[in-house]
Parts: structure tokens; C-alpha cells; sequence
């Protein structure tokens, strides 16, 4: 009797369950066909709009800057998981303000991703560009058809118009189905090395039939509750041919974030190259400071081991900020996680507490693992950072487009300047820009405000120069 007990018990119990997972997925089955999904290979649709920096505004919690959208296509291999976005994006301010190339004029912007490598295209240059993988992944799962085929790829529960699925360690997503059967909207949050889990929605309005297949021609997207996308669709070609190959250069490559280069400048202070993103460290009498922790975790981790290594017994106390630009505040969680204070722009200092104190559990980062609360001290005007031999300089760049909560590093008895984005050294012989770039100018202005004795400047992007090379490159006399 017990038996018979226990069995009726557990059919009750699970009977309901499986019925419930064959009605999703005949709910997910007939999603597919409405879209015109089940037999679609890739697809390629082009339009105009705008598109917007994430992570690269001109204020601490912001909008992200907005740029014109002269041409994009977007081209899509489900079978390879493959996506290439080809666009050519204009600044859409009088004045642009914050980051995000083009500075000025318009420029050509190639973002690939095959599989796990994920990569940029500039003229003949191909760069490897992993801190990208994450949201390129989505992006091409997170096209309409996409998303359906990743939703029955990954045991997603259905209930009503609701689809709700998570790839393990990319994103999870939440599909809303309007009543025409139609994907509508996707609410998902994505791993981000500076907010630890960003939400990102995606919405879709006015399908048409293009060949058998429902897309949309009106597409929105946010990411951290700001305007990313806004994209009116022209074209659409179902099953186009898309062959994307990964470059033998990108999979042949080291990973650009584990390799630091140190060069020595001065007793007692380290240029930390390799990458597209530099740091730079400076020994002092009982501790060290590293200026700048830039893109991820995995950058950061490198940066510190480095530190370390060359400043050996005694503890790293503080990483100073640049600015909060993703891209330079990605690796502060990392530094953080290890007990670091962060020192940044005053008008950066809640934006910034508010991002170490975030949760990060789609992806767990060195932060969310290990359970510390980040320290942020924030600079007004000037801090000076001493130890009677020593003195470290930092300063609030005043007025400049890049970013309001720019700061720049200044080693008086070196004679040395530590800044990010205002001037991006080009390599040896490259062609004079054919415009003066008005961040730099601001940075020449601001040194002189300041008046600070630099001799050479180390850049957080490009190469170790001479001031000189700077007045050179904004057409003014030294």
C-alpha cells in the first residue's frame, strides 16, 4: 500500500511537469514557424539609424554618446555561430562629448565574432578583441530568429507569452511573444567587467514577410537602461550567404590581456604595455601605486602579478583611475578584489562605488567570488601622494569633451605625464591627422594651467613620446 501510495504521489507530482515541458516546446515549435525560423541557415539585413557608445559616456551614469548611422549591415550564420556588423557611423552632436571612435567626421566600423573569438577589422588590420565576446554572442542570438532557435537550444520553461532561458555564463533572457505570434522584446542581463551583470533590452515592431520569413523593420536596444540602438531596417536575405572564417591571426593569438611588456622609465616606475590598453607602476617607500586598470579581470589580474613582481614586499595600496570609461574601468573590480583602494575623479567617485558594490552572477568575477567591498577615495582638484622622496601628482583635467571626470597623473622629479585618451600617440611615420584633435589641445592647455615641467609623456594607449611630439601633433610651438 505504501507503494501504490508513493507512486500515485509521484505521478501527481511530475505528470503536470512533463506536460508542461512538451506544451513549451510545441509553444516554441510554432514560434518557429510563425518567424520562419525552422529551416533558416543565416540571414542579412541592412538599414539606418543610430547607434550609441556604450560605456563611453561623457558623465558618470549618463547616456551613452550618440552616432548617425550613414550605412549597416548585419550578416548572420546561426549554423557557424557566426555574425559580422559592417557600419559606417558619424558623430551625431554639433559637439561630440565622451568617447567612442569616430572623435570626429565619420569613420568605418568592422565588429566580428565566430564561435568563441571575437575580433575588430580596421582598413587591412585585424585586432583580437575578446572583451567583446560576451555581447557579440548575444547580439547574434538575440536577433528575432535567433533568439528562438538559442531558446530551444537551452531547455527554456514557456508560460503564457513568456520564454525565459539562460546560456550558462554569457547571458540570461526573458522573450516576450506578442499576439501575432512574434518575438517582441528581450530583457536580458550579460556579464560587464565594470557593472558586473548590465541589462540589456532588446525590442521588435513592424514585421514584414521577406521570403517566407517574419523580421522586423523598426529595432531598439538599451544597454544599462541607456539607447544603444535604434535601427530602421531597409533589406532583409534570408539564407544569404554569410561564410565568416576566423583569421589565422586571431586564433593563432596569445591573449592580448596576459601579456605585459615593463619597461623601466625612472627608478622606481614601470611602463606596463602590451595590449591595446597600458598602466603604468610606481614604487614608493613602503607601498606601490599603479596608474590605470584597465578592460577586464584578466587584464587586471596581469597588471597586478606585474606589480608585484617588480615591486616585490610591499603591498600595491592604490590604483588611480583615469577616467570611468568601460574600457578604463574594467579591470577596478579586480583591483578592488584584492584590497586596493581606488583613487578616481571626485565626480566619478559614486558611479564608481556604485559599480563595485554590484552583483555579478551570470558571470562571477574576482570581486563577486571573493566577497570584499571596494574602497573609492575621490580627487577634487589635486591630491598629492608622498613619501618625503617621492611625490605623485594628480590632477583634474579641466573642460575636456572626451570626459568630465578625466584625471592625469604628474611625477614632478621625473618630469613624466600619465594620461588616457586626450592624446593617443599614432605609431612612428604614420600620416599627420588631417585635424586637430580638440582633446588634445585641452591636455596641452591644461599642462600649461597647471603649470607642470613635462618632458615626456606616458600614455595609456600608444607609446612612451616626448611633450614635444604632442605640440607637434596640435600644430603649436613647444
Amino acid at each position: 500500500m505504501r507503494k501504490l501510495v508513493a507512486l500515485v504521489a509521484a505521478i501527481a507530482l511530475f505528470s503536470p511537469m512533463a506536460g508542461y515541458a512538451q506544451d513549451g516546446r510545441a509553444t516554441l515549435e510554432s514560434l518557429a514557424k510563425a518567424m520562419g525560423t525552422t529551416n533558416l541557415k543565416s540571414i542579412e539585413y541592412t538599414g539606418t539609424g543610430a547607434s550609441f557608445a556604450v560605456g563611453q559616456s561623457a558623465v558618470p551614469g549618463q547616456p551613452w554618446p550618440k552616432f548617425n548611422l550613414k550605412t549597416y549591415m548585419r550578416s548572420v550564420n546561426y549554423e557557424t555561430a557566426s555574425l559580422r556588423e559592417d557600419a559606417v557611423r558619424q558623430r551625431a552632436e554639433a559637439q561630440p562629448r565622451g568617447g567612442g571612435a569616430p572623435a570626429m567626421g565619420e569613420a568605418r566600423q568592422i565588429f566580428v565574432v565566430s564561435g568563441d573569438h571575437a575580433w575588430n577589422v580596421v582598413g587591412e588590420t585585424i585586432n583580437p578583441t575578446p572583451v567583446a565576446l560576451a555581447d557579440r554572442q548575444f547580439q547574434l542570438w538575440a536577433t528575432p530568429q535567433g533568439i528562438v532557435k538559442a531558446a530551444m537550444a537551452n531547455n527554456a520553461a514557456v508560460q503564457g507569452r513568456t520564454i525565459s532561458f539562460a546560456v550558462p555564463g554569457r547571458f540570461t533572457a526573458k522573450v516576450t511573444v506578442d499576439g501575432q505570434n512574434l518575438v517582441e522584446k528581450i530583457a536580458a542581463v550579460l556579464p560587464n567587467p565594470v557593472l558586473g551583470d548590465i541589462p540589456v533590452e532588446v525590442s521588435y515592431a513592424d514585421y514584414r514577410d521577406f521570403g517566407g520569413v517574419k523580421f522586423p523593420t523598426k529595432i531598439r536596444q538599451s544597454a544599462g537602461g541607456f539607447p544603444s540602438l535604434e535601427l530602421t531596417v531597409s533589406e532583409v536575405r534570408p539564407n544569404a550567404t554569410v561564410e565568416i572564417a576566423v583569421p589565422d591571426t586571431v586564433r593563432q593569438a596569445t591573449n592580448p590581456y596576459a601579456k605585459v611588456t615593463a619597461q623601466k622609465v625612472a627608478d622606481g616606475v614601470w611602463y606596463l604595455t602590451g595590449g591595446s590598453h597600458h598602466s603604468v607602476v610606481i614604487e614608493m617607500k613602503d607601498y606601490a601605486i599603479v596608474a590605470e586598470s584597465p578592460l577586464n579581470d584578466q587584464r587586471a589580474m596581469a597588471v597586478l602579478n606585474e606589480a608585484r613582481t617588480l615591486v616585490p614586499n610591499k603591498p600595491i595600496r592604490y590604483v588611480v583611475n583615469s577616467h570611468h570609461h568601460f574600457d578604463h574601468a574594467g579591470g577596478l573590480r579586480a583591483f578592488s578584489s584584492a584590497g586596493v583602494t581606488v583613487i578616481t575623479d571626485e565626480a566619478n567617485r559614486a558611479f564608481i562605488e556604485k559599480a563595485l558594490a554590484a552583483p555579478a552572477t551570470v558571470s562571477p568575477d574576482a570581486l563577486a567570488k571573493g566577497g570584499r567591498k571596494g574602497t573609492v577615495e575621490g580627487v577634487r582638484d589635486k591630491r598629492i601622494l608622498t613619501d618625503g622622496t617621492r611625490s605623485v601628482e594628480i590632477h583634474h583635467i579641466a573642460g575636456n569633451l572626451h570626459a568630465d571626470d578625466l584625471l592625469l597623473v604628474y611625477l614632478p622629479r621625473e618630469k613624466m605625464l600619465i594620461q588616457a585618451d586626450t592624446y593617443n600617440p599614432p605609431p612612428p611615420n604614420a600620416p599627420a591627422p588631417t585635424a586637430v584633435n580638440p582633446n588634445s589641445v585641452n591636455l596641452a592647455d591644461n599642462i600649461t594651467r597647471l603649470q607642470l615641467n613635462v618632458e615626456t609623456l606616458l600614455p595609456l594607449h600608444g607609446r612612451l613620446i616626448p611633450l614635444a611630439e604632442l605640440h607637434t601633433a596640435i600644430g603649436r610651438a613647444p
